[in-house]
């Protein structure tokens, strides 16, 4: 199975939860770790799974210059495709995530597992999330 894994990190906490979640696919899966800004929607057939990891940023929402508009552009196609997502926040109570959930539903995705947020870096109760996401996505 190949996934693609697409994040953006500022701080490095969401990159944190990336790498737990790739390490979790190790000998599991083709896991290909892919900048925002150079995925689009033609990239999305050649992958199986989608796990696309976005801290909140200002009034809780996508960070707004790289991962929303490419993810504005490819949400459509990610219809009836298995998808995860993750982001780490460092205010708020996670409503950034929950309005991405919603968005990726209602563009029929196929969410396959809960979405996992952490409060700044991952912590134990985290990385036990995102390893259990990881092969639920490719189950």
């Amino acid at each position: 199975m190949k996934v693609a894994l697409v994040y953006y990190s500022q701080t490095g906490n969401t990159e944190a939860m990336a790498n737990i979640f790739a390490d979790a696919l190790n000998g599991k899966a083709e896991v290909s770790i892919i900048d925002p800004s150079a995925f689009t929607s033609a990239d999305i057939p050649a992958y199986d799974a989608f796990a696309f990891g976005c801290p909140a940023m200002g009034d809780e929402v996508l960070e707004e210059a790289v991962f929303e508009p490419m993810f504005e552009a490819v949400e459509k196609e990610l219809a009836g495709k298995r998808v995860f997502l993750f982001g780490s926040y460092g205010w708020g109570d996670g409503q950034w995530m929950r309005d991405w959930q919603d968005r990726c539903l209602a563009d029929g995705a196929l969410l396959a597992a809960e979405p996992v947020i952490a409060n700044e870096a991952p912590d134990e109760e985290a990385a036990v999330q995102l390893k259990e996401a990881a092969l639920r996505l490719i189950s």
